[in-house]
């Protein structure tokens, strides 16, 4: 495979295609042409930016700066989680339930990828970075999606849950057929990505790999790998967030609580 190295030129040549998209919305007033080009600019300027700092940070191969951009990383994710959500819960519980479950199952699902793949050393930065990037994303779509679902559908559904409640049925049953909407919701778009894995798509990893003169077999192998993590994740992300809202609108007494929502 003869390798080549984009130019900037080349990258303007595929935004023209943007451009076209961007000047077809104001030609026909879909008011969209603006929300294009900042997500556009925002990509440019955020990949550039994270890929410097990635290229310093593989350079100095230290622990400490892979912790750091970790944490960076779990920070941002938890600011979308909290900013997705229509009503949110009060006081601290609005952003630490969602960041809280997001922290956990990306860790342990980035610790089983390390155990697999048995890198050296095994903070290596080249391989942590990315794969934890992938799986954190997924899974804070999945928190977020869950959460989100959750609120909006209980405050909907108020006059139902509370008429279970006073019935006799506990907080669980009452809140399942919610809890199970929004996970649903939160788990719909990794099911599809794998469902469309291989027979609709290539998706991203393996084509990367296969452009890169990997093996195909191999190429898919790592990918089977990543959608597998980022479904146990994001499962794990979900059920997670769903149930710590369920008990954080209850109380011990099988009361609905939406005065905890904000």
């Amino acid at each position: 495979m003869t390798e080549s190295l984009l130019s900037f030129g080349d990258l303007a040549l595929v935004a023209s295609l943007v451009l076209l998209n961007a000047a077809l919305s104001v030609g026909l007033q879909l008011g969209v042409a603006r929300m294009l080009l900042v997500a556009a600019a925002r990509t440019v300027v955020q990949l550039l930016l994270v890929g410097m700092l990635l290229k310093t940070v593989f350079a100095l191969r230290s622990p400490w700066l892979v912790a750091g951009v970790i944490a960076l990383m779990f920070a941002t994710a938890s600011y979308e989680i909290w900013s997705r959500q229509e009503r949110r819960l009060q006081g601290w519980w609005a952003i630490g339930l969602g960041s809280g479950t997001t922290m956990v199952a990306t860790l342990l699902a980035t610790a089983l990828a390390l155990i697999a793949l048995r890198p050296s050393p095994w903070f290596n930065a080249q391989i942590v970075v990315p794969l934890l990037g992938i799986i954190l994303g997924s899974v804070m779509n999945g928190v977020s999606l869950s959460l989100n679902t959750f609120h909006t559908a209980v405050t909907r559904d108020r006059a139902a849950i509370e008429a279970q409640l006073t019935l006799g049925a506990t907080r669980r049953t009452a809140l399942r057929p919610t809890q199970l909407r929004a996970l649903r919701s939160g788990l719909i778009p990794i099911v599809n990505q794998m469902s469309a894995a291989g027979i609709i798509t290539l998706p991203g990893m393996m084509s990367g790999q296969i452009l890169a003169g990997m093996p195909v077999i191999e190429a898919a192998k790592y990918q089977i790998l990543v959608l597998l993590l980022i479904a146990g994740g994001a499962g794990l992300g979900a059920i997670g967030a769903s149930y710590l809202a369920l008990w954080r609108l209850t109380d011990e007494r099988d009361r609905l609580r939406l005065d905890r929502l904000a």
